[in-house]
């Protein structure tokens, strides 16, 4: 290919990632601002916190476990009809919130966002780790930054707009929004050819190992690696998904919610100013842990994320009833795990090839539905204990394991695959 050609293959590749990115962040709403309807929904309908929060558990669980089927769909027939047909029930299921007058509808369209989520956000990080094979560990965390920090924006007018006339427009109104712009842009994606990546795929990374060939889904399934690798993703992904939930219940129960916090220049009531600054955070983290794998390897930039995940939860556990260090510490939680899905993903690209990236990266991704069951949990445990503390000392307890099998466990495992993968490439050449 000559630089003229590469050249043009790179402002494609670049901009294919830029309608991943706009499109993550259309959906990004329906996790990360979940929290702001809870106690709504509650008020209006005296729904129990724990039957509400099913919903959510069933939207991260749809979202999750079918993203392998969608993923099978996408290195099948390419990305666009599946995210098309994601942000047609991404647009239907916030509707449909909007009319629930039942859990039962509520739960039904918590499955339908799930599975029109899950479709875009496994499409687009999919796609992102296909176009770019010298650069996994950025692309696949700025596409994830679209989820992490795309509800950034609307955190002030969804609140507004449920204050002023009440959740169910907020739900119907931003639901129409975000659907049509998911299904305007699923018309311009494209996944690459092989000739267009070929002379990327020669410039990766040599601090950061690569398969020599590609597994299929059922073979990664097959490897103690990858199983590991779904294990600490289940421990990390957990801790996140509660704060995620319940930040406004865990700020509420604090009595904190509403005192205004001033910190650099703002002043916002102290849920407002940490959902605001938690979401830009845990985007900015994406690209940031990403591009730091690539440069100093995978497993060393968990160890050092996950320790600091860790800590922060545990901090948040003992300070966070002041309202200060309740901004400030949230937004060290979510900085400190927003990292997972982009390290994850890029280390499920490098450890089993490009092939099957999308489908292989959605198996992983099923780690995160696993966890979510867990959410819950958490609200009956507070229930139990009066307070939050038990909760925030388990996951906290989970994030510093993590961290240590990221070096002791999942390092020396990753190797040893790496190996035998390589040594059985040769073999296959030299029969051929």
């Amino acid at each position: 290919m000559t630089s003229a050609a590469t050249s043009s293959v790179n402002k494609t590749r670049w901009l294919q990632l830029v309608f991943g990115v706009i499109c993550m962040c259309m959906i990004a709403n329906m996790q990360y601002g979940w929290t702001f309807f809870v106690n709504p929904m509650q008020e209006t309908h005296g729904w129990d916190r724990a039957a509400i929060q099913v919903a959510f558990s069933i939207f991260i669980v749809t979202e999750t476990w079918l993203v392998p089927v969608e993923g099978w769909f996408v290195d099948k027939y390419g990305p666009r009809v599946v995210v098309l047909f994601g942000g047609v029930l991404c647009g239907l299921a916030w509707v449909l919130n909007s009319y629930a007058t039942t859990l039962t509808m509520l739960y039904v369209g918590a499955a339908l966002g799930g599975i029109g989520a899950g479709a875009v956000y496994g499409t687009c990080v999919g796609n992102s780790l296909k176009w770019f094979p010298d650069r996994r560990g950025l692309a696949a965390g700025i596409t994830a930054a679209g989820f992490g920090a795309g509800s950034a924006l609307t955190v002030i007018p969804i609140q507004n707009m449920i204050k002023n006339q009440g959740y169910e427009a907020a739900f119907f109104y931003f639901g129409i929004g975000q659907g049509i712009v998911i299904t305007v842009l699923a018309l311009f994606l494209a996944a690459p050819k092989k000739e267009q990546i070929a002379a990327f795929a020669v410039n990766v990374a040599t601090k950061v190992a690569q398969s020599a060939r590609d597994f299929a889904p059922k073979e990664m399934l097959s490897t103690p690696l990858f199983w590991v690798m779904y294990a600490m993703f289940v421990m990390m992904a957990a801790g996140g998904l509660m704060a995620t939930a319940q930040l406004g219940p865990i700020a509420k129960d604090f009595g904190i919610a509403d005192i205004p916090v001033s910190l650099i220049g703002i002043t916002l009531p102290a849920l407002t100013f940490a959902a605001a600054i938690d979401r830009v955070l845990n985007g900015l983290t994406r690209p940031f842990f990403g591009w730091v794998s690539d440069q100093i390897g995978r497993e060393n930039t968990m160890f050092v994320a996950f320790a600091i995940e860790g800590v922060g939860i545990y901090a948040l556990s003992v300070f966070g009833q002041n309202p200060v260090l309740f901004v400030i510490l949230t937004g060290l939680v979510f900085f400190a795990w927003g990292e997972i899905y982009s390290l994850f993903p890029a280390m499920c690209g490098d450890a089993f090839g490009s092939k099957f990236a999308t489908t292989n990266a959605g198996l992983l991704y099923t780690a995160k539905g696993t966890a979510a069951l867990i959410v819950p949990f958490t609200s009956i445990l507070t229930t139990m204990t009066g307070s939050w503390h038990a909760v925030f000392l388990t996951a906290a307890a989970l994030n510093i394991v993590a961290a240590v099998m990221a070096l002791v466990v999942l390092k020396p495992l990753r190797a040893s695959h790496g190996k035998r993968t390589a040594e059985g490439a040769a073999r296959t050449v030299a029969a051929e």
